[in-house]
């Protein structure tokens, strides 16, 4: 009997071990459960957050890039067209031009040339405008042009060689003008 209630005993613990180990393999499936559910799925639902949020920059900025692209297009497209029908009235002004001259002929040119001497006359005498004086000497004899140059040479050369201004210096001297 003894030997009976011990074959039990051994029995039900074998059982409860057999029990014991079953719930520990529960408890570990359970742990898995929980780890998969608060820490893989929560980080790989950030990866995905994370990976879509940087497909979506991604492509924001290509299409960015593409309409920036596409808006300088645009620009050069109207300045070229600008420069076209600017070009092409510049030509029509031109070619009418040509025509009228055409059948007026020698007159246009004339009334042209008479309204263009005026502008022409002034750059020229505009340089003028600054002299103080001019002098104009003629000579018949060696000897007289000889004197005259050296003369009028004789003033400015000394200015430039000594920085005194011979001119101002005989207005100074009694009885010269």
């Amino acid at each position: 009997m003894k030997q009976k209630i011990r074959n039990e005993e051994i029995e039900i613990d074998v059982v409860e071990r057999r029990k014991q180990i079953g719930i520990e393999e529960k408890e570990i499936l359970r742990k898995e459960k929980e780890l998969t559910a608060t820490i893989r799925l929560p980080a790989e639902a950030e990866a995905y957050k994370v990976e879509m949020i940087a497909h979506g920059k991604r492509t924001q900025t290509v299409e960015v890039a593409k309409a920036e692209a596409e808006r300088i297009k645009m620009l050069g497209g109207a300045d070229a067209y600008a420069i076209e029908a600017v070009g092409k009235a510049e030509a029509e002004r031109m070619r009418m031009k040509a025509a009228a001259y055409k059948q007026y002929g020698e007159a246009a040119v004339m009334s042209l040339v008479l309204e263009a001497l005026p502008k022409i006359a002034a750059e020229v005498a505009a340089p003028l405008s600054k002299t103080d004086e001019i002098v104009l000497n003629s000579c018949d004899d060696q000897l007289t042009c000889g004197v005259t140059k050296l003369v009028s040479q004789l003033p400015p050369a000394v200015h430039a060689l000594t920085g005194v201004d011979v001119s101002k210096v005989l207005s100074k001297v009694p009885g010269a003008k």
